[in-house]
């Protein structure tokens, strides 16, 4: 080995010289403060602590401890190989390492054959120890090859052990399930001592079935995520660098379906001494009083001992000028003899610490090291430390002033360092200037400028963010800065990874804490948002069957990841193989979120298949993976059909019918249904029995309408099901027989009736009797008058049928029509159909008063004159006797059965209301009401609106309030000459005319006939001009041209017969007259 000890405050060091367990250990070093072991000597000689002393002029400084454990390199004693060890499916088991003990705890490593990781998960864990656990075993745990590999770092070996060998063989065992019990540690309780900043495991390692759920929990406060790791699938909670909070009771609790079990730990924190101040190197001048103080903590608290050079203070000698205080060591009138090293130490129970601190005595003239002229730049609100660093001996004393505002002490804001500096807190705008600091007694001094900006800002800090896993997330960090820093720098972290702030198809993974900062040269700021990435829950798993019954199973299952939203409930489905109509997954039932198992009751003859869903706010799972099948034995059946009636359509014979079972209801094997039925009244008392597969079930030969017992029981090879009650039941019904007699008729007012009839014998009812059905018929009118036909009725309104249910005799018939004949019948009827009707009743009823009359007009043809035209009521409802007119503003009016009169002398200025009434010798009739006023002479309009377009023009106009129709025409007339043009009559009260045929950009005048007034308008578009008048545009010319054109080209046609004839002309002849064509056809044509 190789011992150094490197030594800093001094480059005049004489001399090292090594202590070892307290005593002087070889000679003194003068080159080299290294310790070299020699080749001679046995290592385990070393073995010690060690500590270096290192000498100057200046004094002897002392090093820490130092440990040195030697041991040989671990080796693997010979071990016998391990038997094959046995195992039923479901037990638990441990194989155990034994590494070969060291000073350093080896990694251990679970393999096989093949140096492949043995996969470890929630039911396969190892431990602390090296050992490896089995919460509970299964058959593909079967294996010839685990081996634990021991891996030593330090010594650069890695010892595998002897292979283990287990076998695991299957049992029905494994549906029997088992209570959770912990492996490690064993009992109920168990303590931890940990020294400060080391690092504390506990562990909690199950075995049960299902494998077991581990939670852990802090007795006096929530566990935090930020101290706390959960390891080795939660079998370990670890926290690194542990504090004195950390001290406290922690429980871990392991459950399954079958139960719970519960682990307290007792952790303990002690600390080995460790420094809270230490005294510093310093030059003093004679004369000065030197304080050095050294603080120390631990648990339990250290004790602090003071050396000189290496020689505690208790064994030098005596100086009343030295003196110890609470660990502070002061020394009153310094000499140039108290130069020296002194060493301040603490020490508990769990270690010691030792510190070197330089004092040297000297004079020295005083000198300022800052350099003049510095600008310091701070943000508003920090701390500002103005340097003012001095050399000397005695330590020099200084003063600071602000530019024009005198001592800088004078400010609250404002202190002095020990070693000079200024130091501002909370600086503002204000605290910018110049400031100087000078050496007391002396000429030297220096000045500093302060330059306060603007404290960079986040004004919109990064939010708290819930995410849909798969949706992107955007985290946002809007912040201000000094216009006169750089662009600062902006960092996003998540567990001290450096991150963008936009995070696309954000998964589970991505939940947490995310931090902002903003840097510059000068300050920095942060804020956090968290995202809390959410989902459907993650399925359930290890379901298992427990308590398995002929008519109940009891499923449970492990809750899956709830995604950052608690599960509300569990949706349990299930799946059964005998039925056909059910042979999907259906839902059975919804549980709360706090129940994990759950009883269910099975029918029998079935093999069933379960599977669980949970279900959050955000949606459903997806199912877990189905449960093993369980099959219930076959049993007789536990019910009877329901709802056993007859449904009988055929007079001889009875249907008996019922609601069929569920298949998952037939219990067994060879179902069907044994139908059983007798006369209710009968004299034989034996029931008559068949069976059938499904209904309805006939039974011929009954007879008709014969009451029955029925029954029908269910049936499988195992037996019959409960004992049926028996249902009355009938064999088909007839049509009834009889009519109802003694049909009367009784007036309760004009419009309603009593009719009442005699009921018929139940016998001649062969059936079940549904009631009557009252057959009514209008025939008309009884009389009508000769102004007023009545009009064509609906059949629905001639012919009613009124239905009454049951054993009632009497109905009242209302809605009748006024002065009418009707006639009536009465039929029985049952579910066959009626009977025959009764002899027709015939009855009128009285008149009424009659409806309004069917419409109501009027016109005006003069200014005092209106006439009113009506017709007669839809609805006389008796003799029409004429009519009532009302108006009221003059008496009422009794007119004949006309349908027009006419007002005269009314006044042109009055709105009339009138109200016209049709009358019978029953009483006037419902008003029918109109409003109306005269109408003024018409006129036609004195104001227009046009909108011209290229050849045509809108014309509108508002008609005249209560004025009659005028006619009227438009005169127009361009406004450069030609001759005036008139529209057709136009109707005042049309309000809109178009005229037509206009010409594009030209003026026009219009006028309306009759009438004076007058206006103009200018069509749109551009102005067409004529051509000038010339010879060739007169109708002579172009008849000229026309004639020759047509004599030319009957000439060419005569030629053209003439050249196809051929041989009657000589070839001169020939070519002359071609050559004539050439000339006509192809002359150049002469312009004129």
């Amino acid at each position: 080995f190789v011992f150094k000890f490197v030594f800093l405050f001094s480059p005049h060091t004489d001399s090292f010289r090594w202590v070892k367990d307290g005593k002087e250990f070889r000679r003194e070093l003068f080159e080299s403060g290294t310790l070299t072991a020699e080749v001679k000597e046995e290592l385990r000689s070393y073995q010690g602590s060690y500590r270096c002393y290192v000498a100057n002029e200046l004094g002897t400084a002392v090093s820490d401890l130092a440990h040195l454990i030697t041991e040989p390199i671990p080796t693997l004693a010979k071990e016998k190989r391990q038997k094959t060890r046995s195992f039923e499916e479901g037990e638990s088991a441990v194989l155990y390492c034994n590494p070969p003990k060291s000073s350093v705890t080896p990694k251990i490593h679970w393999m096989d054959i093949q140096l492949r990781h043995i996969p470890l998960n929630e039911r396969v864990t190892t431990s602390l120890d090296g050992n490896l656990y089995f919460a509970n075993l299964i058959v593909n745990d079967s294996r010839e090859d685990y081996t634990c590999n021991a891996h030593y770092i330090s010594a650069s070996v890695i010892l595998p052990k002897e292979r283990i060998s287990i076998s695991v063989t299957p049992s029905n065992s494994v549906v029997k399930n088992r209570r959770p019990q912990l492996q490690k540690p064993a009992g109920s309780h168990s303590s931890y001592l940990v020294l400060r900043g080391q690092t504390l495991t506990l562990e909690c390692i199950p075995k049960g079935l299902p494998t077991p759920e581990v939670q852990w929990e802090r007795m006096d406060s929530p566990l935090s995520p930020a101290r706390v790791r959960m390891l080795k699938y939660k079998r370990w909670l670890q926290i690194e660098s542990v504090s004195e909070a950390d001290d406290g009771e922690y429980t871990c609790t392991a459950q399954n379906s079958q139960g719970s079990v519960k682990h307290h730990y007792s952790v303990t924190v002690e600390a080995a001494p460790y420094w809270t101040r230490r005294p510093e190197d310093h030059l003093y001048a004679p004369g000065e009083t030197v304080r050095l103080d050294c603080q120390a903590e631990g648990i339990p608290t250290p004790n602090i001992t003071w050396s000189i050079n290496g020689v505690p203070i208790a064994g030098t000698d005596s100086d009343s000028r030295r003196h110890v205080s609470s660990g502070t060591l002061i020394l009153t009138d310094v000499q140039y003899s108290d130069t020296a090293v002194y060493q301040c130490e603490a020490t508990n129970k769990h270690g010691n610490i030792l510190v070197n601190t330089r004092v040297h005595v000297v004079e020295l003239p005083p000198q300022i090291l800052t350099a003049d002229g510095l600008v310091y730049k701070a943000t508003e609100g920090q701390t500002a430390l103005l340097q003012c660093h001095t050399f000397g001996s005695p330590q020099p004393k200084v003063d600071w002033e602000i530019f024009n505002s005198g001592p800088a002490l004078a400010n609250a804001k404002m202190s002095q360092t020990s070693d000079g500096n200024l130091q501002i807190s909370d600086v503002s705008e204000d605290d910018s200037n110049m400031y100087t600091c000078s050496v007391r007694h002396s000429n030297r001094s220096i000045s500093a400028e302060l330059q306060v900006l603007n404290r960079t800002k986040i004004v919109d800090p990064p939010q708290d963010l819930r995410v849909l896993r798969g949706d992107d997330a955007v985290l946002q960090c809007k912040y201000t800065v000094d216009h006169k820093l750089k662009q600062p720098t902006i960092q996003w972290k998540k567990d001290k990874h450096k991150i963008t702030s936009s995070i696309t198809d954000v998964q589970m993974e991505d939940s947490g804490i995310y931090s902002c900062e903003i840097s510059t040269k000068l300050d920095s700021v942060s804020a956090t948002g968290s995202i809390t990435v959410q989902d459907k829950p993650g399925s359930p798993y290890s379901l298992g069957l427990s308590e398995k019954k002929d008519r109940s199973v009891t499923l449970s299952w492990m809750p899956g990841a709830e995604n950052n939203s608690p599960v509300s409930e569990y949706v349990i489905e299930r799946k059964e193989e005998q039925n056909p109509e059910k042979g999907r997954w259906e839902e059975y039932r919804r549980v709360p979120q706090d129940i994990r198992h759950l009883e269910i009751h099975l029918q029998p003859y079935n093999t069933y298949h379960f599977r669980v869903r949970a279900v959050n706010g955000i949606g459903m799972s997806e199912p877990s993976p189905p449960s093993d099948s369980y099959s219930t034995p076959a049993a007789k059946p536990d019910m009877n059909p329901e709802n056993v009636t007859t449904v009988s359509t055929d007079s001889n014979s009875m249907v008996i019918t019922w609601q069929e079972l569920e298949q998952r209801q037939f219990n067994g094997p060879g179902f069907k249904y044994k139908i059983y039925w007798r006369q209710a009244s009968g004299s034989s008392p034996h029931w008559k029995e068949s069976s059938a597969s499904n209904p309805p079930f006939i039974v011929n030969g009954t007879g008709t309408f014969i009451p029955f017992e029925i029954k029908v029981q269910a049936v499988n090879e195992l037996g019959v099901g409960p004992e049926p009650d028996a249902e009355i039941g009938y064999s088909g019904e007839d049509l009834p027989l009889e009519a109802p007699s003694e049909v009367a008729v009784t007036e309760l007012n004009k419009t309603t009736v009593l009719v009442r009839w005699s009921p018929v014998s139940m016998e001649s009812v062969r059936g079940h009797l549904l009631g009557y059905k009252i057959h009514l018929r209008k025939k008309g009118p009884r009389t009508h008058s000769r102004r007023s036909l009545p009009m064509q009725e609906p059949a629905a309104d001639r012919n009613r049928v009124i239905v009454v249910h049951g054993n009632k005799v009497e109905m009242v018939v209302s809605d009748l029509q006024f002065y009418s004949n009707y006639t009536l019948t009465v039929a029985p009827f049952n579910s066959k159909g009626e009977g025959p009707h009764s002899k027709a009743y015939h009855f009128s009823t009285p008149e009424g008063a009659p409806g309004p009359v069917s419409f109501l007009t009027f016109e005006s043809p003069s200014e005092t004159e209106m006439t009113l035209r009506w017709g007669a009521p839809n609805k006389p409802n008796g003799v029409l006797t004429g009519y009532l007119l009302h108006e009221q503003l003059m008496e009422s009016i009794n007119l004949p059965l006309d349908t027009e009169f006419t007002l005269k002398g009314l006044n042109p200025q009055i709105q009339y209301h009138f109200m016209l009434r049709a009358l019978t010798a029953a009483g006037d009739g419902e008003p029918i009401e109109i409003e109306g006023a005269t109408l003024l002479d018409g006129e036609p309009p004195s104001a227009i609106n046009i909108e011209a377009g290229q050849t045509s023009v809108n014309v509108s106009w508002v008609p005249g309030e209560r004025q009659r129709n005028f006619a009227f025409s438009f005169r127009y007339l361009k406004k450069r000459g030609g001759e005036w043009e008139e529209s057709e009559k136009v109707n005042s009260s049309q309000a809109f005319y178009q005229l037509q045929g206009l010409t594009p950009g030209v003026q026009y005048h219009l006028k309306i006939h009759p009438g004076n007034n007058s206006w103009e308008f200018k069509t749109a578009g551009p102005e067409l001009h004529e051509l000038p008048s010339s010879f060739a545009t007169q109708g002579w010319f172009i008849g000229l041209i026309s004639a020759m054109v047509l004599l030319l080209l009957v000439l060419l046609i005569l030629c053209y017969i003439k050249k196809s004839k051929g041989g009657k002309y000589s070839g001169n002849a020939q070519s002359t007259s071609h050559s004539f064509l050439e000339k006509s056809m192809f002359k150049k044509p002469s312009v004129v």
